[in-house]
């Protein structure tokens, strides 16, 4: 939601491939061989565990702006409304709050393909990139860094953002800044 803040300021320029990348895998207590797309619920399409980021991919097939309609809708209704986006309702709501086309949304959603991009993708971050949470910001340049921010107020996204990114993207000496929790900073939360 801040780079979205960002970007409509119209002061920076960037691009961000979202890839997906499975938080419900990271956390799994089943094993090293588990696989959530890879069981018979998420097949068959019973088990909502990755329906986001399979709703992500198909909207994505509609075009970027689809995606990126779609994408904001769904930050919307999980961290502003506190929505569950494992509730088919939520992710269908998103789509139609994103103008997607709504039944080609619904039959790109039913495609299986959709899981084994979602594996490949979560399998490439890990493996890769060292990915373990949301988000993971990949530079160009192969920087990378897991980066849990509170999302600042629009007048002030512009200098968080030109204060981060040289720091997240260009200088790999920093391994990691954690404030003491659970006090925030003051007057964030």
């Amino acid at each position: 939601m801040w780079l979205s803040q960002v970007k409509e300021s119209g002061e920076r320029e960037f691009q961000v491939d979202w890839q997906p990348f499975s938080l419900a895998q990271v956390n799994s207590d089943q094993g090293e061989d588990f696989r959530h797309w890879e069981q018979p619920g998420a097949l068959d399409g019973s088990d909502h565990t990755l329906l986001a980021l399979r709703a992500g991919l198909a909207a994505r097939r509609q075009g970027p702006e689809c995606f990126d309609a779609f994408f904001m809708a769904l930050l919307t209704a999980r961290h502003k409304e506190k929505r569950d986006l494992l509730d088919p309702a939520v992710v269908q709501g998103a789509a139609q709050a994103a103008g997607l086309d709504v039944a080609r949304f619904r039959k790109d959603l039913a495609d299986p393909v959709l899981l084994r991009q979602v594996g490949e993708s979560h399998t490439k971050a890990v493996q890769e990139h060292g990915a373990f949470g949301v988000p993971t910001v990949v530079f160009p340049n192969g920087h990378g860094a897991f980066l849990k921010m509170v999302v600042p107020p629009p007048a002030e996204s512009v200098a968080v953002f030109d204060a981060l990114m040289p720091v997240i993207g260009g200088i790999k000496h920093v391994v990691e800044i954690k404030r003491p929790q659970p006090t925030w900073p003051k007057g964030v939360l």
